[in-house]
């Protein structure tokens, strides 16, 4: 017996690595020698439950130690707008974000969190983080 999808958005899943989504475009940081933490937010990003169909509404929470680059803020926004119309986990999303992030910026440490509205009475918080074989013991980090 065939099982019917419950969503259009559904069967997205599967491929979710390898969605083309817009380039975070980068600047030269011209205090690379010295440590510091930038700390992105955002209280607007919508994408889609892959179940229901229905907009799932999340704060995003990037911190990061810049290297030798920083994330330029306007492509970081069109990069999460993008997902408007994504069907995507939240776990799915969380990884997702950080490994494109960490690609364009090639930061020391980054940390993302992702917190999602509640949907059912329950609330969903991811979280992640990474760092650079070559900073692992080279600075404190924040807790």
């Amino acid at each position: 017996m065939m099982r019917k999808k419950i969503s259009q958005y559904e069967g997205l899943q599967k491929d979710i690595r390898k969605l083309k989504l817009p380039e975070i475009e980068t600047w030269e940081n011209q205090y690379k020698d010295k440590d510091y933490i930038i700390h992105l937010e955002t209280s607007e990003f919508t994408c889609i439950c892959p179940k229901t169909g229905l907009p799932d509404f999340a704060s995003i929470y990037v911190d990061y130690k810049p290297d030798k680059l920083c994330a330029e803020l306007k492509s970081f926004k069109l990069y999460l707008h993008a997902y408007r119309n994504v069907g995507i986990f939240h776990e799915h999303l969380t990884n997702r974000i950080l490994d494109d992030f960490v690609r364009a910026a090639k930061p020391k440490w980054a940390k993302i969190k992702t917190e999602f509205n509640l949907r059912g009475g329950i609330k969903t918080t991811v979280e992640r983080e990474y760092r650079s074989r070559t900073s692992i013991n080279s600075f404190n980090l924040p807790h």
